[in-house]
């Protein structure tokens, strides 16, 4: 069999905002390396915008279904699947089910930051802090998490009104150099791009979570997949077909 000449790679966007799918291929289409495909794809029910413990949760539930829908299409094998929201749902269940590495914005960011040093967070959205919280301890990054600074206006609100954001993520970063503080991470598909463009107002580095998201899968250094064929090993009720033609044994 000749070598594999292209690595393929799946973004999910778990909100069904067509303009977050957008904003994502528009800040990670460009930096591609050459070889590489990105097939990005966008949940098919769910909240427009994940801002709430129980938008995160149907959220997961659309990630695994677009998951499913895309690897049964007739195309070569995945490299990696990453999760396009600063929160990573489903990331648990997805990496358990996956034959390929796995990864979110959040995991991605949380590694490249903790590199550094102790961390922080700013995001959009303020009911993300708890949930944030919960994620950074469960991935093992909870003594490094030194602070999560939220704005008022939600992520899908930022990516509407960049003057806005600007100003708003700006104040949000002074406020997260609390002591001891290594790096800021901008958190969310709806900041993407900000990091950069707040970077020379801010001392710390600021680590923009699209960008650390596709660079940690592109280096190999995304957590390994554990199994050698994706399925899931629940017996499904009143699923969609793709869940349910994913059914394997352990």
């Amino acid at each position: 069999m000749p070598p594999k000449l292209v690595r393929k790679y799946l973004l999910i966007n778990p909100n069904t905002s067509a303009l977050t799918t957008q904003r994502l291929e528009d800040t990670l289409r460009p930096q591609l390396p050459q070889g590489v495909e990105l097939e990005l794809r966008t949940a098919t029910f769910g909240a427009r915008y994940i801002a709430c413990e129980a938008s995160h949760a149907v959220a997961a539930h659309a990630c695994l279904d677009v998951w499913a829908q895309a690897i049964q299409a007739p195309s070569p094998p995945l490299d990696g699947v990453l999760i396009g929201c600063f929160g990573d749902p489903g990331l648990f269940a997805l990496r358990e089910s996956s034959a390929c590495p796995v990864t979110g914005l959040a995991e991605a960011s949380f590694i490249e930051a903790a590199a550094l040093g102790p961390f922080a967070i700013v995001t959009g959205g303020e009911r993300w802090k708890p949930m944030l919280e919960r994620l950074a301890q469960s991935l093992g990054f909870g003594q490094q998490l030194r602070h999560i600074e939220t704005v008022a206006p939600t992520g899908a609100a930022l990516l509407a009104d960049p003057d806005m954001a600007l100003q708003c993520l700006g104040q949000a970063c002074q406020q997260a150099m609390r002591p001891g503080v290594r790096a800021i991470i901008m958190g969310g598909a709806g900041l993407a791009g900000y990091a950069k463009r707040l970077q020379p107002h801010c001392p710390l580095p600021l680590i923009d979570s699209v960008q650390a998201g596709l660079a940690l899968l592109l280096a190999g250094k995304a957590p390994p997949a554990s199994r050698s064929a994706s399925g899931f090993t629940a017996s499904w009720t009143q699923m969609s077909a793709a869940m349910t033609g994913l059914q394997v044994k352990d």
